[in-house]
């Protein structure tokens, strides 16, 4: 059994729980940060001295902390065939893309765009800089764009686990309110990953309780 720590809300929990919902494991997990607090008692400093979710812990083994290290152990203990695959090569493609939609977009996404516009009073929103910055993503996106031209998924024909670094992103980036140039093979991309069963109940979420007002 899986036991993890982290509200649901949070985009990099919701990473960790739509790899478990694909992967199909038994878990619990637990509310714990923004209004659910929790980050700062000794208990949960045991489990991740850094004070950030996610942390699992897969029945007695140790607790992990830092998401592409949680997802990499979970597709390397539970992943089967293209998943995660056992050819070096292989598995070197989809951990690049996994890295570089990391890196490139959940990062450039979450704090930049995301954070500015839905946690940040609109009296207190700087317009300029949200504009640079959904150029900035935008210019991210178009290499997947190209990429996606060719293939179903990011690394190709099957999901892996680098969709679920770059797909998590995908519903809060189309559901904001900001513009967004006209990327098919990212919407087609998308659209397909929202028929997923696993992506509408651990993706598709409300994040209300984010926004400042």
């Amino acid at each position: 059994m899986l036991t993890i720590w982290g509200r649901k809300t949070s985009s990099n929990v919701q990473a960790l729980m739509w790899c478990v919902g694909e992967l199909d494991l038994p878990y619990r997990r637990h509310d714990l940060g923004h209004h659910f607090g929790g980050l700062d008692i000794d208990t949960f400093k045991q489990l991740n001295p850094n004070q950030t979710i996610p942390v699992l812990q897969d029945g007695d083994t140790p607790p992990i902390w830092e998401t592409g290290a949680i997802l990499r152990y979970l597709a390397a203990q539970y992943g089967e065939g293209t998943f995660w695959p056992q050819d070096p090569v292989q598995r070197a493609e989809v951990d690049m893309w996994a890295e570089w939609a990391k890196i490139n977009v959940a990062m450039t996404f979450t704090v930049p765009v995301f954070w500015r516009v839905m946690r940040t009073a609109p009296s207190a929103r700087d317009e300029t800089a949200i504009s640079a910055a959904a150029s900035a993503l935008e210019s991210r996106l178009t290499i997947a764009d190209s990429k996606l031209a060719q293939s179903q998924f990011i690394s190709g024909p099957d999901l892996t686990l680098a969709d679920i670094q770059l797909g998590h992103i995908l519903f809060r980036y189309y559901d904001i309110g900001i513009p967004r140039a006209p990327l098919k093979h990212i919407r087609r991309y998308y659209d397909d990953l929202s028929q997923r069963r696993a992506f509408q109940e651990h993706v598709m979420i409300s994040y209300d309780d984010l926004k400042v007002t």
